[in-house]
């Protein structure tokens, strides 16, 4: 599949490297957040990568709820259980947990349908900074952290009417940020397609720390600085 290049395994044990995981962002996820640049201090995997290796590896059901407890640093080895069930996680050697997932009713396992799944909902997912969040944190007057921007993907879930797709794909449909003092909780919900016809909803959720007042000329330099790191990727 497509994202053999991303991963390397051996029988139930993945891993992924700095670059591998930076070029999955960069060219599949079209994200440029700096927490994936292969010499970032605080670099971790994406999780839209753990997400589409789960995918690739047990198909699509027709419900599904991924929650991200831990960022993966890089040649983490992670291993996949070979039969799971309804529920299972994603751990590394010493037990720590990484992702836990849920699924239930049908499921497919058509590598090419969701292979466009995959590639329309992380390339949607990897939009979220600036073009969803900037105006959120706007409207809320709040802001995250220039010299340390956080925003940590916390869970997304998926839910559709049926699994008989064949050109499956993601649209925006409302957003929301509830402030906590330093804390935000963003949710974004997204309509899943199948061409043209609502096949299904979703959900990402997103956890912002370090929030302190909205400052215009702070957020268009970190605006600015993101849109020069994604025209020199």
């Amino acid at each position: 599949m497509f994202l053999d290049p991303f991963h390397s395994s051996n029988q139930n044990t993945i891993s992924i490297s700095a670059e591998q995981a930076s070029s999955f962002a960069k060219s599949v996820s079209n994200d440029f957040n700096p927490i994936h640049d292969v010499d970032s201090k605080r670099f971790c995997v994406p999780g839209d990568l753990l997400f589409a290796l789960v995918l690739q590896r047990y198909g699509l059901s027709q419900k599904m709820s991924f929650n991200f407890s831990g960022m993966v640093s890089a040649d983490t080895e992670l291993l996949f259980p070979q039969s799971p069930g309804d529920d299972f996680e994603i751990l590394d050697g010493r037990g720590k947990c990484y992702l836990q997932v849920s699924r239930s009713g049908e499921s497919i396992d058509d590598l090419a349908v969701i292979e466009q799944l995959v590639r329309n909902y992380v390339f949607f997912s990897g939009q979220n900074f600036p073009y969803i969040l900037q105006p959120l944190m706007e409207q809320k007057n709040v802001m995250i952290n220039p010299q340390r921007p956080l925003a940590i993907y916390h869970a997304m879930s998926l839910s559709f009417d049926n699994l008989e797709l064949h050109e499956p794909g993601v649209e925006l449909a409302e957003t929301s940020l509830e402030v906590n003092g330093k804390r935000g909780d963003g949710e974004f919900n997204f309509r899943l397609m199948n061409g043209e016809q609502v096949v299904g909803s979703g959900v990402k959720k997103v956890i912002l720390s370090g929030l302190r007042e909205y400052q215009q000329e702070a957020m268009d330099k970190m605006v600015a600085d993101y849109l020069r790191w994604a025209a020199q990727a």
